[in-house]
Parts: C-alpha cells; structure tokens; sequence
C-alpha cells in the first residue's frame, strides 16, 4: 500500500475517532422569552407551584407563565427592583427595591400590591423567604444588616448586624440562614430563631462571593466567584472544593433531583457542577449570551431561566463613571430558557 496514502488514511481515521468522542452539550437554549422595557435587571426567581417566574426589570416585577413563556402580569413602582420572595403559606410575594429601600408586598394570584414596608436599612438587595422561621430576611446592602420581617403582621421585627456587604442567601429549612458577605469574602451563618449571627467562615481561596445555592440532604453551600466555586460543609465551614467556574458570576442555583449546581457566569457561560460521589466536577461549560449572570431553576421540569440583553459599545471613561458599562439595546431584554438533553 501507498505510504502516503496508509498516513492519510490513518490521520482520518484519528479525526473522526476524535469527533465521535466529543461529547455532545447536555443543554440547549429552547426559548427565548421575549420581555419588554429597557430597564436593567437583577435576581429572577420561580414559584415551582404556580410554575410562574418573576423577572426584576427596570422598576417592575414581570411574571411569565413557564408552560406559555408569555407574561402574565407586572407589579410595577418598585423603584431599584433587586429580588423577589415568595411565601406559598399566605399567597405573598415580597420585592427588595433598592432605590427608597422598601419592600413591597404584593398578591401572588392578582399581582396587585398590597403594602410597601421601609426597612431599617439602607439598599435592600437579595431577600428571601425562611420556611422554618415564617420570616422575611432583607439584605440591606448600603448598610451592613439584614431586616427580618413577620410575614403575619408585614413588619420588621428584627435587625441584624453583619460585619460587612451582604449579598445573596439560603435557608436550610431547619433553623439557619447563610448569607454571602461579600466585601469580606465570608460566608455567614444566622440562627434563624434567635436571630443572631453564629459563625462566619472565609470562602478562600476565593473572593468576594456573590451567588449562594445549598444542597439541604448533604448539608452543601456552593458560594459562587469570579471564576471559582467554592463547595463548602453547611455544619462547620470547612471548604470541601474549589471549581473553576466562567467570569463575571452573579447567580448559583442547585438542582436535587440532578445534584447539579450551575453558576450564571456574565461573560456569557453557564457551569454545570455534578456531585461525584464525596466530590465534585465541573461537567459542562455551556454557551448562553453576555450579560446572563442571575439564574433561577425549576426543579421539577430542571429548566433553568437567566435573564439578559443585548448589548452596544461601551462608553468612554470619565471621572465620574471610570468603568462604565456597555450599553444595551432597546427592545432586546429578555430570559433564556434552557433545558437539559433529553
């Protein structure tokens, strides 16, 4: 046989082994819901029982329907919208708007709101709802607390000091909130029923963590950083791994039923984490679309959802604005639908 040809033939053959055991991307971009207003965005959230999603954008709340990908209605005056909680027991939703730090209080079933609470601090950003207190916990940004509201009553009846920035939180349903602290790259724990802080635990080696996930059965806390997640033990702190992740990272979510947790990294990648057996490992790297960096998932359908635009050039730098954000395009806002292959 013909050297030349024995090498072409072989060197083929290498590519297309090569091509075949390239695994094929387990998610995909199903929908892509459109959204209109050209405000920002921030936390996006789902209420698995009614199946609707809740987008912050602008100064309004837009609800989705996940089964139609239409929205359904709006709860609008919510001045620096940041989060959205929702209490299934009483048919409240609870919005954290920054702007005049306030929460609004509103009706699940008719979107229309039914009060607006200052809190006891300044820059509400992420809140959520505690199952195990029945409490409201409001993460007062500017001013380095958290507002605990009695979702009977709608008024704060507590105000927690934290020695820093606090940023996004979970519940492990038994007694004990975690709450990132982002300025000084802690993770702290609360007890929810004293509502005192009981530990706070560095995430080094990383830093400044933004997006927090837990996994209640193995009692696991995934506090997302630019480029690393840090797996951390829920009962004692203690970092069990470190996972390079995308840039840019505002939002982690978890899903049980797939013991997967992925991270919504801006610079327009998701990354997939899987639990292998007492560890874990990055198992994708999925392409989304710039400025996708929050993340909400349903966990029964395992669809998840990340809000983003499109974006233009990016101003100049000047005194006031030094690193300036691009802009984004009018009529562009929408959420990225994704599901795992089937």
């Amino acid at each position: 046989m013909n050297k030349q040809f024995l090498v072409s033939a072989l060197l083929s053959l290498v590519v297309s082994s090569t091509a075949i055991a390239q695994p094929k991307s387990g998610y995909k971009i199903v929908n892509h819901i459109k959204l209109e207003g050209d405000g920002g965005w921030d936390y996006i959230t789902i209420d698995e029982a009614s199946a609707m999603l809740y987008v912050s954008h602008g100064t309004m709340v837009q609800v989705v329907d996940t089964k139609t990908g239409k929205q359904v209605g709006m709860i609008p005056d919510t001045k620096g919208v940041h989060g959205i909680a929702m209490d299934g027991s009483s048919g409240k939703g609870y919005i954290s708007c920054g702007r005049d730090s306030s929460v609004v209080i509103f009706d699940t079933k008719t979107y229309k709101t039914i009060n607006k609470v200052k809190v006891n601090g300044a820059n509400p950003d992420a809140i959520m709802y505690d199952p195990f207190s029945k409490n409201i916990f409001v993460f007062n940004g500017r001013t380095n607390n958290v507002s605990v509201l009695d979702t009977k009553t709608d008024k704060e009846i507590a105000t927690i000091s934290v020695e820093g920035k606090p940023e996004f939180s979970v519940s492990d349903e038994k007694g004990n909130v975690y709450v990132n602290i982002e300025d000084k790259s802690k993770l702290c724990q609360i007890d929810s029923r004293s509502l005192k802080v009981k530990n706070c635990w560095s995430v080094a080696p990383a830093e400044e963590p933004s997006g927090l996930a837990i996994d209640n059965e193995k009692h696991r806390l995934f506090a997302v950083c630019d480029q690393k997640m840090v797996v951390m033990d829920a009962s004692n702190g203690k970092v069990i791994a470190t996972l390079p992740i995308g840039d840019r990272v505002d939002g982690v979510v978890y899903d049980p039923g797939l013991k997967r947790a992925y991270s919504a990294n801006g610079d327009g990648t998701m990354t997939v984490v899987a639990e292998e057996g007492k560890s874990y490992k990055v198992l994708e790297t999925v392409t989304t679309q710039k400025g996708a960096r929050t993340i909400a998932v349903d966990t029964k359908t395992h669809h998840l959802y990340l809000p983003t635009a499109s974006f233009g050039e990016t101003p100049a730098p000047t005194a006031d604005k030094p690193h300036p954000r691009p802009t984004v395009k009018s009529d562009s806002f929408e959420v990225l639908d994704i599901a795992p292959a089937e």
